[in-house]
């Protein structure tokens, strides 16, 4: 290389260095104008208690949540009760997000951060973001925020399948303001910022526990077990046929487990393949539920009616003494308010109809010929004991 080349050469990393140290000092000045200060909150103005709405929305869906009067309820779905541990928490981490990481990115690149705002991207909604908006008991705007791509941090001591491409470890988020929209990352993946109504509804249902009968099913199909004690053998009340006790159990167990998916607001309970479910307690309630397959999906539609009321007063028990029906008397009048609170709360629910999953509904759905113990194919049982029969062991 002779002298002038070497010149020549000179004077390029001279104008290319020039160039990028611009180009750095360009974007720092758009770091300081935003003020998206690592470590600085995100909305460092933002308290809690002034939310009074919750507006989330994706590429496809949109939920409304709103406090009156100090609850929270889905707008979506008919006013249905809210869930207010998700809630306080999703305001919580608003309150407390810290910025961890804030880059200068273009809004060409937001597709590849989903941090589109949902309506003003592409029609397929590809790198769609989710719209959180916060507003006040006036109606003002506290806080709108896009919610983008959870970051991952690979861990390689986790095991987990699902952890190859890395733990939730945060999210990029964009927050419009100042002269440029910052992207920046907390350090929290807000994983319960989700559009999808159904994800917000307060959890809490009706649970039949102390069941006395059971009818499931109508007509020839019907079948009903019974039991005269509350730990008594589960019995058929009619008909022929040895009831298998773990089918009993297991349909008894679901109707106390039951856990719904959604609330529908337009749907209705009908068609020719309903099936009616009548629970009986020993606290003198009675639900009565009707369900039907939906049309499309596994899913079933569900809705039911509770009546009766609790007994004022406690029935003893056989062979009680006098000094245990005089306690167990006393602990009945705290029983009786919780009874009473829970059964004015599950009358209320009955005014909805629920979106239930299929699987949740098996072991109640069984015809009489599935709860009747099967006779046994020569080689099955290896010596094992009879079906529902617990096996001897010599003393």
């Amino acid at each position: 290389m002779n002298r002038k080349q070497f010149l020549v050469m000179l004077a390029l990393v001279a104008v290319l260095g020039g160039a990028g140290l611009a180009m750095f000092w360009q974007e720092l000045s758009g770091y300081k104008e935003s003020g998206a200060k690592i470590g600085a909150k995100v909305l460092p103005d933002l308290k809690a208690a002034d939310a009074t709405e919750i507006r989330l929305k994706d590429a496809k869906r949109e939920v409304t949540l709103t406090s009156k009067n100090g609850s929270w309820s889905v707008k979506e779905r008919g006013g249905y009760p809210a869930e207010v541990g998700e809630i306080s928490e999703l305001l919580a981490k608003l309150v407390e997000a810290k910025i961890v990481q804030s880059e200068a990115v273009g809004a060409s690149l937001y597709p590849r951060l989903e941090l589109v705002e949902p309506g003003k991207g592409e029609a397929k909604g590809e790198g769609t973001g989710t719209l959180l908006e916060l507003k006040d008991k006036s109606g003002k705007l506290i806080a709108h925020l896009i919610f983008g791509k959870v970051s991952l941090k690979k861990d390689p001591g986790n095991p987990l399948p699902n952890a190859v491409d890395g733990v939730p470890a945060g999210r990029y988020m964009l927050v419009p303001g100042g002269k440029t929209q910052n992207v920046v990352v907390v350090s929290d993946p807000f994983a319960n910022v989700e559009a999808r109504a159904g994800r917000w509804l307060a959890k809490n249902f009706f649970k039949a526990d102390r069941i006395r009968t059971l009818t499931v099913g109508e007509g020839a199909a019907q079948w009903k077990i019974t039991r005269e004690l509350e730990y008594s053998q589960w019995k058929f009340a009619a008909g022929a046929g040895q009831l298998d006790p773990s089918a009993a159990v297991g349909a008894v167990n679901a109707l106390g487990q039951l856990a719904f998916s959604d609330v529908s607001t337009d749907a209705k309970v009908e068609g020719e393949k309903i099936t009616t479910i009548v629970a009986e307690t020993f606290d003198n309630l009675t639900y009565t539920i009707k369900v039907a397959k939906q049309k499309t999906g596994d899913d079933y539609l569900f809705n039911f009616v509770l009546t009766g009321e609790p007994p004022k007063t406690r029935a003893p028990e056989k062979d009680e003494k006098p000094d245990e029906i005089e306690r167990r008397a006393k602990e009945y009048v705290d029983t009786l308010k919780r009874l009473e609170a829970r059964a004015q709360f599950e009358k209320i629910l009955g005014q909805w109809v629920y979106v239930m999953p299929g699987k949740s509904l098996e072991p109640l759905l069984k015809d009489r010929a599935q709860m009747v113990v099967q006779p046994r194919k020569p080689g099955d049982d290896k010596g094992g004991p009879p079906p529902g029969m617990m096996p001897q062991f010599p003393r």
